[in-house]
């Protein structure tokens, strides 16, 4: 299979930004989001990431209408939600907006009930965030710590969670390369699909995460590399499906009229 590639809108104030390790007041602002999300889509994403960052930070859901936009314009790409998704009514309303899968960060910490009641109700609709420096999860806008990593996944795996998505804080923004080390870690850790997020730079960096593929990761978010030009969303697939391989089976045969047959799409 190609690993999944996620580029990420991060909503702050109704414009797309950036943020340097998820600290406040680091952003670098890229104007209309809805601009940042339908050039994405239209290099040929299947999903994007958006995440409403003043709702991570406890300033409220100041961005659902520029999401709702978003979901409008760039159909049908799948838009995957996130940021200070708290409670249920949070999660619904996500929901109703359209997204396709929404993401619960702080809350898989505060309130591990409710998250898997939300996993066992929603399923695939709903995956959790596991943001994290080393082994210590990250919450509220990575502004607090929670606990242990490992720990935590364990848990809510066994609560019913069906997909995590793992960042690398520390990586956040900052163009160093993914932490596949501690990526490869996490996926031993858990049976569970994985995305990864954080420090992609390269298309090599792609190709890395793409070896990890078998191991369970399923996708990539990317943000910063393709605001700063290091390559566009179009680069980014090629490199993934070629890092996929051809699929079983796949190949030309003798004699065969037409193409030949090749990597997912």
């Amino acid at each position: 299979m190609t690993l999944e590639l996620l580029p990420a809108v991060d909503l702050l104030d109704g414009q797309a930004a950036r943020l340097v390790q998820g600290v406040a007041g680091t952003e670098t602002g890229y104007g209309d989001p809805v601009d940042a999300a339908d050039g994405f889509a239209a290099q040929g994403a299947r999903w994007l990431h958006v995440v409403d960052l003043d709702a991570a930070f406890g300033r409220g859901p100041r961005n659902r209408e520029h999401l709702g936009r978003i979901v409008a314009a760039v159909g049908p790409v799948r838009v995957e939600a996130s940021g200070g998704v708290r409670t249920a009514d949070d999660l619904h309303a996500l929901l109703d907006l359209g997204a396709a899968r929404v993401v619960i960060g702080t809350a898989a910490l505060e309130n591990p009930r409710w998250v898997a009641e939300a996993c066992s109700r929603h399923g695939e609709a709903v995956a959790v965030g596991l943001d994290a420096r080393g082994r210590t999860l990250q919450a509220r806008g990575w502004t607090a710590s929670g606990g242990d990593l490992f720990e935590v996944l364990q848990r809510l795996e066994a609560g019913g969670c069906r997909r995590f998505i793992h960042t690398e804080v520390a990586r956040d923004g900052m163009l160093t390369g993914p932490a596949t080390d501690r990526l490869a870690q996490v996926l031993a850790a858990t049976s569970r699909p994985v995305i990864a997020s954080g420090g992609v730079a390269a298309l090599d960096d792609l190709r890395a995460l793409a070896a990890l593929e078998p191991a369970g990761l399923e996708g990539a978010i990317v943000g910063k590399a393709l605001y700063a030009g290091r390559f566009t969303v179009t680069d980014a697939m090629a490199a993934l499906a070629e890092a996929a391989g051809p699929g079983p089976g796949a190949g030309p045969v003798p004699g065969a009229p037409g193409p030949a047959g090749g990597g997912a799409a």
